[in-house]
């Protein structure tokens, strides 16, 4: 059974290491082998103590689920699935995705068509997930969600916070003054985030764990335009100073809150933040970055895709769909299925081979000598090899 390959994976992670697919640069298919003590494969197998999920598709609901636990059951000393979340198909531009086909995302040329975008992609198939019906990635979907969502409010709330800071105090943290009845709504809303994200991730609900996030960034952006900072300045800085105190520890929050979702922009907004250390326990409060903090130079998280770029996705797709109808199209029609008269007036018998040799001067051909239990003939079969 197919799921067994699991266990020898895990041998072989812990063995040799693994592979960095999100390198497009690796050359070599695995690194850092993992050291023994902290990677005895048994004990992602056998200890009691561990939480084992499958994450799996529909289509191997019945392995996983039926045919695997009674294989581990009967052997005796393996533990079984705490959970087996499957999801649902998704489809491709409308199309089931088929790699003989080439009709998929290949992740090596997205990596190289889209470079330092990582997370983009990962952003896009979290929000799309076929949690609980079939989905479609469409490239203008891709698009869409880069530049309406993580350009437009997470990338937009952090670019802003952080220029602002910059711009107003020197680029540190400015000291939290008077905090007003906006302000505390603010902070109360924040706290209630961290608790919501980590009973959907939980519970395997990464679409709605992944929008709790992102509604904190919309959080931060709105309260930026609310209280515009950039026209309070000419008459009140003090006022100024307290809106971005809250809005650059709701960025810091945004940081930890991100990281199981993209990584790579947790990484780059944490050196942008030039802060560290913090676990999700941290979360929630505005107690991550301290009175007085140097943030480093802004960058910007994310680059908005342009239509010449997902449009050459699609003709990728569109040219291999033509290859695929063209192959298709030099092939022998198909015979006509015969009725099942026909089929019955045949005589199919299993024979038994008595005897094989190989025919001279050939690599491939056996002649056989076979017993039909009625006589015996003479075949010859190309399987010498």
């Amino acid at each position: 059974d197919a799921p067994i390959g699991y266990i020898s994976a895990t041998k072989e992670l812990c063995n040799y290491g693994r592979l960095d697919v999100w390198n497009p640069k690796a050359e070599e298919y695995y690194i850092s082998p993992m050291e023994d003590d902290k990677c005895g494969w048994e004990e992602y197998w056998k200890n009691e103590e561990t939480k084992l999920v499958h994450f799996i598709g529909k289509d191997n609901i019945v392995f996983h689920c039926i045919i695997f636990p009674a294989m581990l059951m009967a052997h005796g000393d393996y533990i079984l699935a705490d959970n087996v979340p499957a999801n649902e198909f998704l489809n491709l531009e409308g199309q089931k995705i088929s790699t003989s086909k080439n009709w998929a995302v290949w992740l090596n040329e997205y990596l190289v068509e889209f470079p330092d975008q990582q997370d983009v992609l990962r952003y896009v198939l979290t929000a799309t997930a076929p949690e609980t019906k079939d989905n479609d990635f469409t490239w203008k979907d891709f698009q869409a969600r880069n530049n309406n969502e993580l350009v437009a409010v997470f990338g937009n709330f952090i670019n802003r916070v952080t220029v602002l800071t910059h711009k107003y105090f020197e680029g540190k943290v400015p000291m939290l003054m008077e905090v007003t009845e906006q302000d505390q709504a603010v902070i109360d809303e924040l706290a209630t985030y961290p608790a919501k994200i980590s009973a959907s991730i939980e519970n395997y609900r990464f679409r709605e764990a992944l929008g709790e996030v992102m509604n904190v960034a919309r959080l931060g952006n709105k309260y930026l335009a609310d209280t515009e900072p950039w026209k309070v300045i000419k008459t009140d800085e003090d006022r100024v100073r307290t809106i971005l105190h809250i809005s650059l520890q709701i960025a810091a929050n945004l940081e930890i809150l991100i990281e199981p979702f993209l990584p790579f922009t947790a990484d780059k907004l944490m050196k942008m933040l030039n802060y560290g250390g913090h676990k999700w326990e941290d979360a929630g409060t505005l107690n991550l970055l301290a009175r007085g903090h140097q943030l480093n130079e802004p960058t910007l998280l994310f680059a908005k895709i342009e239509d010449e770029q997902v449009q050459a996705q699609i003709d990728k797709l569109n040219n291999s769909k033509a290859a695929n109808a063209q192959a298709n199209a030099s092939l022998v029609p198909a015979k006509e299925n015969i009725q099942f008269d026909d089929f019955g007036a045949m005589d199919i018998r299993v024979a038994t081979i008595t005897a094989a040799e190989k025919v001279e001067k050939t690599k491939k051909l056996l002649k056989l000598t076979v017993n039909t239990g009625l006589d015996e003939r003479t075949v010859v079969s190309g399987i010498a090899e």
